[in-house]
């Protein structure tokens, strides 16, 4: 086989290098298991389906064939979501996918619980070891939480409809649109967690949600009017959006 970077780099793969490395390491040695990764991989299926995994906030996750793959943009996203939640805490990951953000919590609380519409990603998050239910938002959870978690964190759909035809060409060659339909702005989906997360947050705890653009000022109005305070809009070292953070200030509602 020529050398794996070139022939990477030449199809337009922006991390030829490591790509390569993870491709290698997957194979062992084996050429024909290599040949074959690699000829997935220039069809522009996701490496995490080839390999199996991906790294994700210094953990290897499990990707199962289907299963929307945790990116590093959402890393921010994670970190901060740790850092509001307390030792022993309970959270909740919507759309879970792989169940990435469920297991970063995880070594922290007490209890984590993750959903999913996508019955591929619900056994997907549950071969991690993730506690997932099958269910839309906060559908299949207990309503004994409503009132007592201390997070909810999510990466919901939130593209704009009419921008999915701009995502990267592997997109909707193999995943689903269902991981990234959020309606005409992008907020249909997120205006719904809002309403679901006050009333499954204890008075304090942080609600935070993936998204981009100028979705956080689109979504203040619904943020305000749950009920939330103390609004952050995340951003990445390049200054980009990544997410939105808040505080509830209500009881959870019935």
């Amino acid at each position: 086989m020529e050398d794996l970077v070139g022939l990477l780099e030449r199809h337009g793969f922006v991390a030829a290098g490591e790509e390569a490395a993870e491709l290698k390491a997957f194979a062992a040695g084996d050429e024909a298991l290599l040949s074959a990764a690699v000829r997935r991989r220039l069809t522009g299926e996701p490496l995490a389906w080839i390999v199996g995994g991906a790294d994700f906030c210094g953990l290897r996750v499990g990707v199962e064939r289907g299963v929307y793959v945790p990116r590093w943009q959402t890393e921010l996203l994670a970190q901060r979501a740790l850092a509001r939640l307390p030792p022993g805490g309970i959270a909740i990951d919507l759309c879970t996918g792989s169940g990435a953000l469920a297991l970063v919590l995880a070594p922290r609380a007490a209890r984590v619980l993750a959903t999913d519409v996508h019955a591929a990603s619900v056994a997907c998050a549950r071969a991690n070891g993730v506690e997932a239910l099958a269910g839309d938002l906060f559908a299949p959870l207990p309503a004994a939480l409503r009132g007592t978690v201390d997070v909810v964190c999510g990466v919901v759909p939130y593209v704009p409809r009419g921008e999915l035809s701009l995502l990267q060409r592997d997109t909707f060659t193999f995943e689903t649109p269902l991981a990234y339909d959020g309606g005409p702005d992008g907020c249909a989906v997120l205006r719904r967690a809002v309403v679901g997360a006050a009333a499954f947050l204890r008075p304090g705890g942080a609600l935070l949600l993936e998204l981009g653009g100028d979705q956080a000022q689109l979504l203040g109005p619904d943020l305000a009017s749950a009920g939330f305070t103390d609004v952050v809009v995340l951003r990445d070292e390049d200054g980009d959006v990544r997410g939105v953070e808040a505080t509830s200030a209500l009881i959870g509602a019935a």
